[in-house]
């Protein structure tokens, strides 16, 4: 493979991370509808090799259904999950125990999976409904922190 032809991979590999990354991804023609918005036309065969190929998998979601993740995939921002839920994020609320997080109807799973797959330093877990996220500190960690590092994140701008 030479040239634009290897190019073209690469591009369209980066765009199948950034997207596992930073949305849940359920089925390669719901990865393949994605793509074809960037400008990518892949044929379900490409797209299985490059899933396999980037180390791709299937994993249980806590609200129910799969979704694609990458193993040991860091992104280049660390906050690029969370920056991509940012819009659904409506009141950071903290408690002695928690930091809560509530998002319009539907759009707490979202949140919860960008906080788990951000690695957030200090966040312990996250437990997410419909249109709340709570959110447990690590054992020393307050939730004055934590919440005032979504609040950098989410309330920038």
């Amino acid at each position: 493979m030479r040239g634009a032809a290897q190019s073209s991979v690469r591009a369209r590999r980066e765009a199948i991370r950034r997207l596992i990354r930073t949305r849940i991804v359920s089925t390669q023609e719901e990865l393949r509808e994605l793509l074809a918005e960037e400008g990518f036309d892949v044929t379900q065969a490409t797209l299985s090799r490059d899933l396999a190929r980037l180390g791709a998998r299937r994993v249980a979601l806590p609200t129910g259904g799969t979704a694609y993740e990458i193993d040991g995939l860091e992104p280049a921002d660390p906050h690029e999950a969370l920056r991509a839920v940012a819009t659904s994020v409506l009141l950071i609320d903290e408690t002695d125990a928690l930091v809560i997080v509530h998002t319009p109807p539907g759009a707490a799973p979202s949140v919860g999976l960008a906080l788990d797959q951000s690695r957030l330093p200090g966040v312990a877990g996250t437990i997410a409904g419909d249109d709340t996220v709570f959110i447990a500190p690590k054992k020393g960690v307050s939730p004055e922190f934590v919440a005032r590092q979504l609040r950098e994140i989410w309330m920038k701008g």
